[in-house]
């Protein structure tokens, strides 16, 4: 009698049944537990794409979750880079101020209440107001 573990493979396909066989002689030939390569691995993940990631798992005998690790590391490598992307405008907010006072020597006064964005040039201005040739 056969055992649930020892079934034949839900997935009768050529492509899996060669990579099966691969994997069975590097099992037989490698300790327990070492790490598969990475081109066993390549070649699973690729089939998984294909047939899906339990099935696969199951067929080849893999850990369900190192193979779903591979595969989704795959597929975010594979996504396309956007070559355009909308931004919105940034939330307008309040205007900035700025309140500037210049006295000069006699006494005269002037202030100057910004604002927006727009700075006047405030150097020339200056000078200007206090009578200093540029």
């Amino acid at each position: 009698m056969i055992s649930e573990k020892q079934s034949p493979s839900p997935i009768s396909n050529h492509q899996i049944d060669q990579l099966r066989m691969r994997l069975d002689s590097w099992r037989k030939s490698h300790r327990p537990r070492s790490r598969i390569p990475g081109r066993l691995w390549d070649s699973a993940v690729r089939l998984a794409a294909q047939y899906g990631l339990n099935k696969t798992a199951k067929a080849l005998r893999l850990d369900y979750y190192d193979l779903q690790k591979r595969l989704n590391a795959v597929i975010v490598s594979s996504e396309p880079v956007p070559s355009f992307i909308e931004l919105s405008p940034a939330v307008p907010s309040p205007s900035p101020e700025c309140v500037i006072e210049l006295e000069s020597r006699d006494g005269a006064k002037m202030r100057i209440h910004l604002k927006g964005t727009a700075v006047p040039d405030l150097n020339a201005l200056s000078l200007t107001f206090w009578g200093i040739p540029k």
